[in-house]
């Protein structure tokens, strides 16, 4: 959540409550809504490591509120976030390590691994489908994390079905 404030933060300066409605109203309910107390936290751990600041503004008949601007420090965090790659592909999947030692221990039959799996993702799969009804199709940015989610769970129900005509006999 630090490097999306930043983001958000880059675009104009803003207090916790306009940053949180900036995030849901981008991602609507693909993304999980961020608690106001984690926003908070996060802003003040994120002022602690200098990259943001704080000012307060006065309000005539509300308490005096803080707005956020992103500090030169914050700018080359942010920078640095965007101009690296993202993690690619699992190579120490925790799943497949289950798939392949479990039966070498005899903790567990491969088959049954494979079939509880797919039915957690065929479950996320059903979860994601109701997601994309319930999503206003105009949120470009909330449908295409959808979709993308969406296709990484077909992906991953492909390659538990590649593992089971591999592993078992």
């Amino acid at each position: 959540m630090r490097l999306h404030l930043l983001a958000l933060l880059a675009k104009e300066p803003a207090h916790g409550y306009e940053l949180k409605q900036a995030l849901e109203l981008t991602f609507g309910s693909a993304y999980p809504s961020p608690n106001i107390g984690q926003i908070y936290v996060t802003l003040g751990r994120l002022e602690k490591d200098g990259l943001i600041r704080a000012v307060d503004v006065e309000q005539s008949n509300r308490p005096n509120k803080k707005v956020y601007y992103l500090t030169a420090a914050g700018r080359e965090a942010l920078d640095a976030w965007v101009d690296e790659p993202t993690e690619g592909p699992r190579v120490r999947d925790e799943f497949f390590m289950k798939l392949i030692l479990a039966p070498l221990t005899g903790i567990a039959d491969r088959m049954t691994l494979i079939n509880r799996q797919r039915r957690h993702y065929l479950g996320l799969m059903r979860d994601l489908t109701d997601l994309t009804e319930a999503t206003d199709p105009a949120n470009r940015p909330a449908m295409l994390l959808i979709e993308g989610a969406m296709l990484h769970l077909q992906a991953d129900l492909d390659w538990l079905e590649r593992c089971q005509e591999d592993l078992t006999p």
